[in-house]
């Protein structure tokens, strides 16, 4: 019988007893496909309700997703976007991490062939004989290759024992990995395989791989040494971490794997186990688990509570994903019954409270831990946009200062861009809603660009017409179609436009966007408020879906819901002026005069709506439709309209506004007469009241012509003070 090939790539040797003559390695044989610990376990979904009293759309589709990355990037330069100051660690010396007795616990001693419990540290497996060893292959003073002197064992993992070592020649610490059980033929061709790539792998964020070396029969990986401590320490140590910090180091650690991802890698295995925080900055510490995608026949490893249900029939860049949303999960709370109960689900908001005071949050994790991959983030690009606009929330809502930023999906408040300067009361529409930012790498988007430049509706859903008839399969096309059918109260062909999406992408956000428009504008804001509800678990970390949620249920007169979500707009970024407004109207409709008007306090000074706030304040202020405004509110609002620079009718307008307010309330005995308060130059008296009301009554009337003139004329005689005379 001819001897065996050895199968490794660039081994020319033959496999005698299980073993190369030439590499000294075990032969490469097919591993099944499992997770560590039988992973493969899958528990039904719990009901998931968050503080919308909503769930997000569990069957959108009974097809796959299409896989594509994300159009926008992140932006990841400093830990936490510079949002963030995290704990400085104390220097360590290298060598104080060194185990004295490396020994690997009973409690993880399994068989790599039947993953039955194995008490002894070397021997044959009594289930299935299978040979195995945890005993260190290395001791200190060791020197592997005649370059790196080994100092001792520091951890142990999945993979196998590392150690310390101290690179003679260039004079640095190097940490060398080898086989946890040395008699493990698939963790050696795993260790094999990383040979052949892992070499290629070079990120600010990743651990650096310096060479693969042989000793004594076993193969090594040398790697850089990284000082600190890991997630798992700090959580350990610290308890939950602070929501920020949490989220700042896996926000970092995304773009490290955005970087495997492209280069057709996954890692497999991500926890806080192998994320080492070093110098302000964090990285991936462990590449053990790290396979090609498209490797079907590679082993799969991965960790109970921390993989994906579907990870076992083979690791894909969602699945990397999921782990990244479960490790942030077990950063800030403490999940119980994370392996049995919670193994692929999170607790409820009525659970944790936790992901009731941090919605976003919630939403994020619960997009990140989808049981479902294709209701989870698609790439890692996509996933961190979307989690540092969580940070920015979380960070803005504790230190109470805005952190704005400009969105990579929606353009900005449409009710400052398209404000025409007019002082009537701004109601709900849902065209103050922010638009979407085209998707430049869109087949038809030149086309649709130019088409929607077009400024008659009528002409511009022509001009899209022919867009979509040109490129059949631009989504935007459709969806712009759609939006311009809106505005034109063509519901129904809006409504088969979107369709058209949908039949492709049922994942596709901008479905229920313009949906949510279309309902809106139909006046049907309970239907409404479920398609933004929807983009808002798609989209957790942007503004404009809370705003549209809040404008939805303010019209639905579900006013706490509108309130909560206003609020979260504003404290992030409070040049979204509809949110102001809105929040403003929503707390005059529940009587709280003072809600409203530090409502409106909100809108900036650089906004070019600040005047018509300051107008709105005075309005708020001599309000009676709730209750009657009492001394120190037409006190304010005579405050507020002297500090404004309003010039001609529109000061004229609100100055009767406030002394006929005043008139009446003295009039009708509200109120009681005074000489110690004035309101617009005119002491708190029915004559002087209505003497300075005569003089704006004329003032208007001067400004005006026709039929309004002789009214205004009129009114002024009726109102001006009697005389003797």
């Amino acid at each position: 019988m001819d001897s065996l090939r050895c199968t490794r790539n660039g081994c020319t040797g033959t496999i005698e007893d299980g073993y190369c003559d030439v590499c000294g390695l075990a032969a490469v044989k097919s591993a099944d496909v499992s997770h560590n610990h039988n992973v493969t376990q899958t528990l039904k979904n719990l009901p998931l309700t968050t503080g919308t009293g909503s769930s997000p759309l569990t069957s959108r589709s009974q097809g796959s997703r299409r896989t594509s990355g994300s159009t926008a990037r992140s932006s990841r330069r400093l830990l936490g976007a510079g949002l963030v100051s995290v704990p400085e660690l104390p220097s360590t010396e290298p060598e104080k991490a060194i185990i004295p007795h490396p020994m690997v616990p009973e409690n993880k001693r399994f068989c790599s062939n039947c993953n039955h419990t194995l008490r002894r540290e070397k021997g044959f497996c009594s289930k299935c004989g299978q040979k195995f060893s945890f005993v260190p292959s290395l001791s200190p003073g060791d020197v592997v290759v005649g370059q790196y002197e080994v100092k001792g064992a520091i951890a142990y993992g999945g993979l196998g024992w590392i150690y310390l070592g101290f690179d003679k020649i260039l004079s640095r610490y190097v940490v060398l990995k080898g086989l946890l059980n040395s008699e493990d033929a698939s963790s050696a061709a795993v260790a094999v395989a990383e040979r052949q790539f892992l070499a290629a792998v070079k990120h600010a964020n990743i651990v650096g791989i310096y060479n693969f070396v042989n000793h004594g029969g076993e193969g090594f990986i040398v790697m850089e040494y990284v000082g600190g401590k890991t997630l798992k320490e700090i959580r350990k140590t610290r308890g939950p971490l602070p929501i920020a910090e949490a989220i700042a180091y896996i926000h970092r650690i995304l773009g490290a794997f955005a970087y495997l991802h492209s280069l057709g890698l996954v890692y497999c295995d991500f926890k806080p186990d192998n994320v080492m925080l070093e110098n302000n900055d964090i990285k991936l510490i462990d590449l053990g688990g790290v396979r090609r995608i498209d490797d079907p026949d590679g082993d799969i490893y991965g960790t109970v509570g921390y993989s994906a249900p579907e990870a076992g029939e083979g690791p894909t860049v969602v699945s990397d994903l999921f782990t990244i949303g479960r490790t942030l999960a077990v950063l800030v709370t403490d999940i119980k019954s994370f392996n049995k109960e919670n193994l692929y689900t999170l607790p409820s908001p009525q659970e944790e409270p936790l992901f009731a005071q941090q919605e976003s949050l919630y939403r994020f994790l619960i997009k990140a831990t989808g049981t479902n991959p294709d209701d989870r983030f698609q790439s890692a690009d996509e996933m961190a946009d979307q989690l540092l606009g969580v940070l920015r929330e979380v960070v803005a809502t504790s230190t109470k200062i805005p952190r704005p930023a400009t969105s990579n999906l929606f353009s900005g408040d449409m009710l400052a861009m398209n404000y025409s300067g007019s002082f009537d009361p701004i109601i709900p529409n849902y065209q103050q809603l922010p638009v979407p930012i085209l998707d430049s790498s869109d087949p038809g988007f030149n086309a649709v660009l130019n088409a929607s430049a077009i400024p008659d509706p009528v002409k511009r859903a022509v001009g899209l017409e022919v867009v979509v008839k040109q490129f059949p399969l631009s989504a935007e096309a459709w969806l712009r179609l759609a939006n311009n059918l809106i505005d034109t109260q063509d519901y129904r062909e809006a409504e088969q436009a979107i369709d058209k999406v949908a039949a492709k992408d049922p994942w596709d956000w901008r479905i229920f966007w313009y949906r949510g428009r279309s309902l809106l504008a139909q006046n049907q804001a309970k239907e409404a408020q479920k398609a933004f509800d929807q983009v808002y678990f798609d989209l957790p970390g942007e503004l404009a879906p809370k705003l549209a949620l809040g404008l939805a249920a303010e019209q639905a007169e579900n006013y706490q819901l509108a309130i909560k979500m206003y609020e979260l707009v504003l404290r992030t970024d409070p040049s979204y002026v509809s949110a102001a407004f809105g929040l403003a109207r929503c707390y005059c409709s529940l009587g709280d005069r003072q809600g409203a008007v530090a409502a409106l306090e909100l809108v900036p000074p650089t906004s070019n709506l600040y005047t018509r706030a300051r107008v709105e304040i005075a309005r708020t202020l001599i309000n009676s439709e709730r209750s009657l405004p009492g001394t120190q509110e037409l006190q304010a609002a005579s405050v507020a309209i002297e500090a404004l620079t309003l010039e001609g009718s529109d000061r004229y307008r609100l100055t009767k506004q406030v002394l006929e307010t005043a008139l009446n309330l003295i009039t009708s005995r509200q109120l009681s007469a005074t000489t110690d308060l004035t309101i617009l130059g005119q002491p708190l008296q029915e004559q002087h009241l209505r003497k300075g009301l005569e003089k704006a009554l004329r003032d208007m009337a001067h400004l005006a012509i026709g039929e309004e003139k002789i009214r205004l004329v009129d009114e002024a005689n009726r109102i001006r003070p009697r005389t003797l005379i």
